[in-house]
């Protein structure tokens, strides 16, 4: 064999060596059991609405929960469709994450529609980012988690720069990093979409196809929509409810990971919590994250065999 043709074998061997050191990577690296592998705790509900003649008599989808200091804060969506039909913010906090003190002057938040909510701590200011009447994104603000102002729909653009064509686009999630604030919506559950923006008045689409699609499993099949990222050991992690059926129902909540926050896979265990339990948040209590489910009520989930 000449110096050439031994250059080439070598070259080659380099090549297929690499690609197998990728392919090597195993299910429990990308998804640590530390962040998928959760028990139902024992006191299970721990939010719910009130089953009275409330303004909040139901709850729904999805409630947010920030953990600040020693003080759990959770702000949900309550309806009486007998008193109204407009969805209102209410907030209540906690000591210890399970159980929940209703703020006295609820609901917080009634000027519009507000439903489906995250909330993010930028600086001194709180942004939540929601949905209102018909499904359409728009943005709050807070100083003192309280008391919010509205600031109108989120303008949201093709890749072209062109406006969305109209319809709904919801269940608004956002990742903030460095100056960049990533902006995940779905349409009607129909997939779901990244668009980014540094002043957060204009948002552009990264791609107009959805960086994560329905399927090709039977358990997310006709509906996805994302509801946090999580940045854990150099990986980021989308947690999503979804539903095989259509008319939707029986909801699930699931995983998937991404190291660029565009190109995703799905926890190939998935789902991590089924039984109508949706709209998954993690939240990390000083020790380890809960894995907190917001409907039809508020749930809880400790990683498995640590409680």
């Amino acid at each position: 064999m000449n110096r050439k043709w031994h250059r080439l074998m070598v070259l080659l061997l380099i090549v297929a060596s690499n690609a197998l050191g990728t392919v090597a990577v195993t299910v429990e690296e990308e998804f640590p059991r530390e962040v998928v592998d959760f028990a139902a705790y024992q006191g299970n509900p721990l939010f719910s609405g009130t089953g009275r003649d409330t303004w909040d008599r139901d709850i729904r989808e999805r409630g947010y929960i920030l953990r600040e200091g020693d003080t759990y804060h959770l702000w949900y969506t309550g309806y009486n469709k007998n008193r109204s039909e407009t969805l209102y913010l209410g907030y209540a906090t906690s000591a210890d994450g399970l159980k929940w003190t209703r703020h006295p002057d609820n609901p917080i938040f009634d000027d519009s529609w507000v439903e489906d909510m995250q909330v993010v701590k930028h600086q001194q200011t709180y942004y939540m980012f929601a949905e209102g009447l018909d499904d359409i994104a728009h943005v709050l603000t807070s100083t003192d988690k309280v008391r919010w102002q509205d600031h109108g729909r989120i303008d949201i653009r093709y890749s072209t720069g062109e406006p969305l064509t109209p319809g709904p686009y919801g269940t608004p999630t956002v990742w903030v990093e460095g100056k960049t604030w990533y902006l995940f919506y779905e349409r009607d559950d129909e997939g779901i979409w990244l668009a980014t923006s540094t002043d957060r008045k204009v948002w552009k689409n990264v791609q107009d196809e959805p960086v994560i699609s329905k399927g090709p499993e039977g358990y997310d099949r006709h509906a996805v929509a994302l509801n946090q990222v999580i940045k854990y050991k150099g990986r980021y992690y989308g947690y999503y409810h979804a539903s095989a059926h259509r008319p939707w129902r029986d909801w699930t909540t699931n995983v998937a990971v991404s190291k660029d926050l565009v190109h995703w896979k799905k926890y190939p265990k998935n789902p991590i919590v089924t039984g109508d339990k949706s709209s998954g948040i993690l939240v990390h209590d000083g020790n380890r994250y809960r894995l907190y489910t917001m409907h039809p009520d508020v749930r809880v989930y400790f990683p498995r065999n640590d409680r």
